[in-house]
């Protein structure tokens, strides 16, 4: 169990959040819009918050813990774009979003929200991005198939905390 607070919570985007149809945001074709409840791109593909990521977001909004994203993607403008369509953007208090090191990434996020690596917590569906973070100090999970509920309350249970 990690003996320091939590004080942030960190998730990628692409397969962790949000499932674009199998592509990474930056492979979609904009323009973007909302179709019938869905964000879609202009081939039609839909853009998806995995089912239990707006109540893990409610959750951490009641545990009063800040959350941040961490994306090396190639089209930053994009990614921002399709958060704010998916009414999330407004959800998180710092974001790291453009193509570099997860790293760099987490360096920028220490600095700019004065939490320690060891007081973070990060989601991410890339091996390599969990074992680079990780070495930080921060607690890292793997997603393999977009953020659940379970595995949220591993990453909680982790700094002490428990989902009721």
């Amino acid at each position: 169990m990690n003996q320091n607070p939590l004080k942030l919570v960190v998730f990628d985007l692409d397969f962790t959040l949000w499932n674009a149809g199998d592509v990474w945001c930056d492979c979609l074709t904009p323009p973007f819009r909302v179709e019938s409840g869905d964000v879609r791109d202009a081939r039609g593909a839909a853009i998806r918050l995995y089912p239990d990521v707006l109540d893990i977001l409610d959750r951490l909004d009641t545990l009063d813990i800040q959350m941040a994203l961490a994306s090396r993607t190639k089209e930053p403008d994009w990614a921002n774009e399709l958060l704010e369509l998916l009414s999330v953007r407004h959800r998180f208090s710092f974001a790291e979003i453009y193509p570099s090191s997860k790293i760099h990434h987490f360096e920028r996020l220490r600095t700019s929200s004065g939490a320690a690596f060891e007081e973070m917590l990060f989601f991410d569906d890339e091996e390599r991005n969990v074992i680079e973070v990780g070495q930080l100090g921060v607690a890292t999970y793997y997603v393999s198939q977009g953020m659940s509920k379970g595995l949220f309350k591993k990453g909680l249970e982790r700094f002490g905390l428990t989902l009721p």
